[in-house]
């Protein structure tokens, strides 16, 4: 009983201290491979991987047509819109930190959702931790936000929208998979899941980018993390939380993944980190501590 407890209280702290890793990823690899083509071997490495653990031990496949179509939606709301809307958009103007502001939303709509799609009943307390994990939030992107030209932000209206859109697609993409993908050995539905990925990200890689990559040390091993590390240790990590618990309260711990990300950033680039910023990561755990209470 308490090794259960302990991995139950394991599993959030390792899903926002691995899927905040992904912003360091993609400013290493922006500068080696173009963000689409990027995610499209990601997809195909980390399936055939996959592949291999499931046969090897002998993982049971979906047996209804109706469960690989679940799957394949899920894999182009989750992986394919989502991750490539963000990517997309970074790698061409958008400040990382604007996109962690957006992909923070997630949590808002996610609890505005929930109890339309799901039933999920929204306690007064989870709203109050949506706020103060918004607030803490604001407070440490605030100094990033502050830079940016105004005239610039106008500019970029287009990519912000798709920043957005990105978002709302891993928002409906995780009712999705808690509604329809609630069985079944999550092995194989992550391989299905990141085919129908593949499928659609490579058709708009090939018309929108070149298809650049330059292979080194710094490319193979960040795409290594990202094969290994995110795209079956993250995701794993994330699909089992909506499945175990509601959709609702898996998504405040994205509140906590801009923060941790910034203290990564921190050490690994030298970017700033004042009392300020500080301030709102206590603010933000907090938030999310209120909200994920049982």
């Amino acid at each position: 009983m308490r090794a259960s407890k302990f991995i139950d209280r394991s599993i959030p702290i390792l899903f926002v201290l691995i899927w905040s890793t992904g912003w360091i990823v993609a400013r290493y690899s922006a500068e080696y491979a173009d963000p689409l083509t990027f995610l499209l071997l990601r997809y195909l490495l980390a399936g055939s991987v996959l592949i291999v653990v499931a046969l090897a031990f002998r993982a049971p496949w979906p047996k209804e047509r109706g469960q690989w179509g679940h799957a394949m939606v899920t894999g182009v709301l989750i992986h394919a819109i989502y991750l490539g809307s963000v990517w997309w958009a970074i790698r061409h103007g958008v400040p990382a930190s604007v996109s962690a502001l957006i992909a923070a939303l997630q949590p808002i709509l996610t609890t505005i959702l929930a109890p339309r799609l799901m039933r999920e009943r929204v306690r007064l307390s989870r709203w109050i931790g949506v706020g103060l994990g918004l607030c803490g939030l604001v407070l440490v992107l605030l100094p990033g936000l502050l830079h940016v030209d105004p005239h610039q932000l106008n500019q970029m209206l287009g990519l912000i929208g798709i920043n957005a859109f990105g978002m709302l697609s891993v928002t409906l993409g995780s009712f999705y998979q808690k509604r329809f993908v609630h069985s079944g050995d999550l092995r194989t539905i992550t391989v299905i899941q990141y085919a129908a990925a593949a499928a659609v990200t490579l058709p708009a890689a090939y018309m929108l980018e070149p298809m650049h990559v330059q292979w080194n040390g710094i490319m193979v091993a960040t795409m290594a993390w990202s094969v290994l590390a995110l795209s079956i240790g993250a995701i794993g990590l994330y699909l089992l939380l909506i499945r175990r618990g509601e959709v609702s309260k898996s998504a405040q711990l994205i509140f906590m993944v801009p923060p941790t990300a910034a203290v990564q950033a921190y050490f690994l680039f030298g970017e700033h980190l004042d009392g300020l910023q500080l301030a709102g990561m206590a603010l933000t755990a907090a938030g999310v501590a209120l909200a994920s209470r049982n």
